[in-house]
């Protein structure tokens, strides 16, 4: 038996379709995703990856097809799913109004983070923002708010991470973190 064969599918899309006003965005989109592997969409602007990625966060319902995720079905046990997920997006913004810190500490109460103050620094410190903490979110550069993003995204130390365009605006010495 494969060692791929072997580990658990944590996310697995079957057939999913979404059309808009006759417009086929996404059509019988299928993959498996084991514990353990990286899995990346790459496609022209337009290709349905952003409505892919909506449909497996329960963005967007698809027109046919299905998702298991962690073994069940997404869509009937889309709140206790999403706790053991996160994501992050180039086209999601948080709340703008929001000091750095304040936003994380939304999301981590959000989330059940224990100790969130702990996780928002090492956090901050990992990905080279600490010095945004007490800056207004709406003021930040748009590097700036991409890492903050993936700050969000790994606060419940997620075992299944979404991301769209992660890396996005950020200079190539941070993208490789």
């Amino acid at each position: 038996m494969s060692q791929t064969a072997e580990r658990e599918v944590i996310l697995e899309a079957r057939d999913l379709t979404r059309e808009f006003d006759g417009v086929m965005a996404v059509d019988h989109f299928s993959f498996k995703l084991h514990r353990g592997e990286v899995l990346g969409m790459l496609g022209a602007n337009g290709a349905g990856k952003t409505t892919s990625m909506n449909m497996l966060l329960g963005l967007t319902t698809p027109s046919s097809g299905d998702i298991r995720t962690f073994g069940v079905d997404f869509f009937k046990h889309r709140v206790a799913l999403l706790r053991r997920m996160n994501f992050s997006s180039a086209y999601t913004s948080l709340p703008g109004n929001l000091l750095v810190w304040q936003n994380l500490l939304v999301f981590a109460r959000i989330y059940g983070v224990p100790e969130p103050k702990k996780k928002i620094t090492e956090l901050l410190e990992l990905f080279e923002i600490s010095d945004l903490r007490k800056r207004v979110t709406g003021q930040l550069s748009a590097g700036e708010s991409t890492r903050l993003n993936l700050c969000k995204a790994l606060l419940n130390d997620p075992e299944l991470l979404l991301l769209d365009e992660p890396t996005a605006s950020l200079d190539p010495d941070i993208a490789d973190k």
